[in-house]
């Protein structure tokens, strides 16, 4: 029987396809996280997963390729979690106050994506041009941001010059730069700002910073 038979065998008499992707993809974010594209091995992903190797390379092709789904995966989950924050339906102040909390508390709890968003960088972003799914996400996303900008300065609460891409930028930059630079920051100023006062502190910094900058 050749490989492709015995691959195809294999993954025929997986119960659950759908299942084993997930598993492959949860141990290939943690990898990638830990060790970066470079560092990270198929052999590792596969017995963090419990999944056989070829069935691996079945479903993803091959390393890079794995590297972006678990990247495709990450927006995608990010981008789910705000549109069950239904922020159309609230006030124009109060979704922003609401979608800032939730992008800080978000890069809080998934230090796992603040990793690979640190190292697909190194990468010059190489995957990610690749990927019309991660595009496409974020279209809406600026399709989002751009209404309640628009209502918030039709109502007379927002500045009108609000650049709904440039505000997405410096919202995010806020938290993530926190996140990602929390130990260098600690070491340098002496502080503990990896320690959960001082990150509630800084969550509500960020959420006067932004409200101040949007007022009218």
């Amino acid at each position: 029987m050749s490989q492709n038979k015995k691959i195809s065998k294999k993954v025929n008499s997986s119960r659950d396809p759908k299942n084993t992707k997930l598993k492959i993809l949860n141990a290939a974010r943690r990898e990638f996280a830990d060790k970066g594209l470079n560092g990270a091995r198929v052999d590792a992903i596969a017995l963090r997963s419990g999944v056989n190797k070829q069935l691996l390379y079945y479903y993803f092709g091959d390393k890079e390729k794995l590297y972006t789904a678990v990247l495709e995966a990450a927006y995608i989950k990010l981008r789910e979690k705000e549109k069950r924050l239904h922020l159309e339906k609230l006030d124009p102040m109060q979704a922003m106050e609401v979608l800032v909390g939730f992008t800080f508390d978000y890069l809080a709890e998934n230090r796992q994506f603040v990793a690979l968003l640190n190292d697909e960088n190194i990468h010059r972003a190489r995957h990610i041009k690749k990927s019309k799914v991660v595009r496409g996400l974020h279209s809406k996303l600026q399709v989002m941001l751009s209404q309640i900008l628009q209502r918030g300065a039709q109502e007379g609460v927002f500045r009108r010059d609000v650049d709904p891409v440039e505000f997405f930028i410096s919202m995010t930059a806020l938290g993530y730069f926190y996140f990602s630079n929390g130990h260098t920051l600690s070491h340098i100023f002496g502080r503990n700002f990896t320690g959960r006062a001082e990150r509630e502190a800084r969550r509500e910094h960020v959420l006067e910073f932004v409200s101040a900058y949007l007022r009218n």
